[in-house]
């Protein structure tokens, strides 16, 4: 696996790294033996950076990876997220005494001293800009409770906003094939800060894989059935916000254009690897086989500028005018 610094001071992470959302039964469901093999195939791969938050499954991720971290003599980087717990919930959340609570229940699910990062949880762009909550992020990395803070964003616009905000260390976004705006209005200020870049949706949940039907379902509990419209929450975290049958045939399009001797999947997240700004990716994984070929991205050949200009136009072309939600 190779390795990329994590902002200015952080530690060298694995590129392809393991996002833990599924691990809280929100996607479909995995027990909890699937979970540890999941951890524990990652760890194997070379996956030193687990992104999880105290939602998914109400904690259940986060104890689920405490019960995995205290087997372990050599411990992944772990980020968590605030800010969307469903207690209290809504702007109730974001209180200084919240915000307490909420990273000490995070400390104690994990098992853990200090959270290694703990992130803003796409809190709406009006409370950001208010400033209290990084504020009360700085504290609590003064009292020893958070090692660094950064901010999970919506849209560009945020991203750019929280970069200038002190003692920012990371922003999560969503980059993908199908969401590129980054690449040109993000990507260079990043660089100049020495703000982590942590990628996620690397396949627009998991339409860039090629292998989805434009005919097929999703379990209930799956965020890709009850929020494929934006019903629940921002409709880009769904399919990079891309009505689905459409991201289907975009997908199968791609597909024309995948380098000999690689995969759709292989060449989506060879794509985002290729941009120095970009600290690590979070694909999601049901399986264990899914993070192994996650992971087998990291060996591939970068793509080339020829490649980019084709999947940039491509973009341009055929994927630009879909894209809903914030961006």
């Amino acid at each position: 696996m190779n390795r990329r610094k994590f902002g200015s001071d952080g530690p060298e992470v694995g590129e392809v790294g393991l996002g833990a959302w599924q691990l809280g039964g929100d996607w479909k469901k995995v027990d909890d033996p699937t979970a540890e093999s999941i951890l524990k195939t990652a760890m194997a791969e070379g996956v030193n950076f687990i992104d999880t938050a105290d939602v998914y499954g109400q904690g259940l991720s986060e104890e689920r990876i405490g019960r995995f971290l205290k087997k372990q003599k050599v411990l992944p980087f772990v980020a968590t997220k605030l800010g969307r717990f469903p207690d209290p919930g809504g702007d109730a959340n974001y209180t200084r005494e919240n915000f307490r609570k909420f990273t000490e229940a995070s400390l104690s699910r994990l098992g853990i001293e200090a959270l290694d990062l703990t992130q803003l949880h796409c809190l709406p762009f009006e409370t950001l800009k208010e400033g209290g909550v990084f504020e009360w992020l700085r504290e609590l990395k003064k009292e020893g409770k958070i090692k660094r803070f950064g901010a999970s964003v919506e849209s560009v616009e945020e991203a750019l906003f929280c970069l200038e905000q002190e003692g920012v260390e990371s922003l999560q976004i969503i980059f993908n094939l199908f969401r590129q705006k980054p690449v040109t209005e993000l990507f260079e200020q990043a660089l100049e800060k020495k703000v982590a870049i942590i990628v996620r949706l690397p396949l627009a949940s998991g339409v860039l894989s090629g292998k989805m039907k434009a005919d097929q379902s999703f379990a209930e509990e799956d965020h890709r059935n009850y929020n494929a419209n934006g019903e629940c929450f921002n409709v880009g975290e769904t399919f990079a916000g891309i009505p689905f049958e459409k991201a289907v045939e975009l997908a199968d399009g791609l597909k024309k254009i995948v380098p000999d001797g690689m995969s759709l999947s292989q060449m989506a997240q060879r794509y985002i690897l290729d941009f120095d700004a970009v600290s690590v990716i979070i694909p999601g994984a049901r399986r264990p086989e899914q993070v192994q070929e996650n992971v087998s991205a990291s060996r591939m050949p970068k793509l080339g500028t020829r490649m980019h200009l084709d999947l940039h136009k491509y973009y341009l072309r055929e994927v630009a005018d879909h894209i809903r939600g914030p961006y």
